[in-house]
């Protein structure tokens, strides 16, 4: 492996569990602890689950009363603030060793880095470069993480997920020839990066059930299934990734979307869901002015939690498509120009969820995305030449100055006079990271 790159893809182990048990000055690797609100029902989903509890079979992000009633176990209540803040005491571990061009942060409690112009300056293999980071994560955190190593991006990844996490040293690696002689024959198929459910399915209708049988299958029918994704498919099947992280650093988009989405606690009426849509429109809107972006449209998606016999005629073949034990309603707006306008986006927002929502029906899940978002000074956007520009710059400056409130002495600290009705939920929302408590 030395003639080639070398890259390093660190995991820290059960993130959220390691840092509650680590603050309770309890080993995190022998403490069964749970990540979950207690403030909800048993039917919440844990965060984390430590590795002693996954040891008894207890599976991650699984409900709280899946639980079995026999485990002894503690329960701790999120606290989003800190796990970021442990997340970026970990990533100052990572720049001791590697300049942060080099890093690519993945999620919260994982980072891929390219190492391989770093071993001359260390003297040492990438193996022991990669021991060396992760033992100091432990000395300095308390938090014990998993690495692998591989010869691109791809198979750091698989050596992390599939070879470290059942490695006794919590470390493994892959290079290409490894790769197809110890996994091309592992399953289930789904242990691998990229590879979902949905699409381990189609590829078991054409007969394909590990990597192995996949590099070897003819290529037109899996491009046939998947369109474009069929050629990483076909490349990680051979444990080929061409992506380097500074093409990663070097990617930019010319056009994405901004998206915000909530489970409501109960089931709400077409008024009540109405509101919640007006406020997470202007929560996005809110966004936009702060990157200084702008959107051409909108996307709402509507989820109705699915009655027994609405259930039962999916589960025979008929009905409605369902997910979660849901079906939704999708709808898309275009707007008369890129804009950032809050009563605007309300207004266009509103007019879509009429469209989309039944009213006759209790709306159980919300998700809204702008679409076309694009920075305001990018050249092509188009303009509005029927609305006042007096008036937009005027909203313009009232929206930063709500912003720069909300900065500097909480979300809460300006709310619209919708936030405080009774079925509102951005004031809970705002004391929230990720949907779930900030511990603050």
């Amino acid at each position: 492996m030395s003639s080639q790159r070398q890259y390093l893809c660190i995991d820290l182990k059960s993130f959220y569990a390691s840092v509650e048990c680590v603050e309770r000055g309890l080993d995190p690797m022998t403490t069964r602890l749970v990540v979950a609100d207690p403030s909800r029902t048993e039917k919440t989903i844990c965060l984390a689950v430590s590795p002693a509890l996954k040891a008894m079979g207890v599976r991650n992000r699984c409900r709280v009363f899946e639980i079995p009633k026999t485990i002894d176990y503690l329960m701790a209540t999120p606290r989003m603030a800190l796990y970021i803040e442990r997340s970026a005491d970990i990533y100052e571990v990572y720049l001791r060793y590697i300049a942060p061009e080099d890093i690519h942060v993945y999620s919260i409690d994982e980072a891929f880095m390219d190492v391989t112009d770093y071993l001359a300056l260390y003297g040492c293999s990438a193996r022991e470069l990669g021991e060396r980071i992760r033992e100091d994560v432990v000395a300095t955190t308390g938090i014990p993480a998993t690495c692998g190593l591989g010869t691109n991006l791809y198979l750091a990844k698989v050596a992390l997920d599939i070879t470290a996490k059942h490695s006794p040293g919590f470390f493994g690696e892959l290079d290409e020839e490894r790769y197809r002689a110890e996994l091309w024959t592992h399953q289930p198929i789904t242990d691998f990066w990229r590879v979902g459910s949905g699409t381990a399915r189609r590829l078991e209708e054409m007969g394909i059930h590990n990597m192995g049988q996949l590099a070897m299958s003819p290529t037109e029918p899996i491009y046939r299934a998947f369109g474009v994704d069929a050629e990483i498919l076909i490349d990680h099947a051979w444990g080929i990734e061409p992506v380097r992280i500074s093409d990663i650093k070097g990617y930019r988009h010319k056009s994405h979307s901004l998206s915000a989405g909530q489970v409501l606690g109960c089931d709400y009426p077409f008024a009540d869901a109405l509101l919640v849509t007006k406020e997470m429109a202007d929560q996005l809107a809110q966004e936009l002015v702060a990157s200084g972006q702008v959107a051409r449209g909108a996307t709402l998606v509507i989820g109705y939690r699915a009655t027994q016999e609405e259930r039962d005629a999916a589960s025979d073949g008929g009905g409605r498509r369902m997910r979660w034990g849901e079906f939704s309603a999708t709808g898309t707006r275009g707007f008369s120009s890129h804009t950032s306008s809050s009563e605007v986006i309300r207004r266009e927002v509103e007019t879509l969820f009429g469209e989309v929502t039944d009213h006759d029906r209790l709306v159980h899940r919300i998700t809204l995305s702008l679409d076309g978002v694009a920075f305001n000074d990018q050249q092509g956007l188009q303009m509005d030449l029927f609305s006042d520009p007096a008036k937009l710059e005027r909203e313009h400056r009232r929206q930063q100055a709500m912003n720069a409130v909300r900065e500097k002495f909480g979300k809460n600290a300006m709310l619209r006079a919708m936030d405080l009705l009774p079925n509102a939920t951005a004031r809970e929302r705002n004391r929230q990271i990720g949907g779930h408590r900030s511990g603050d």
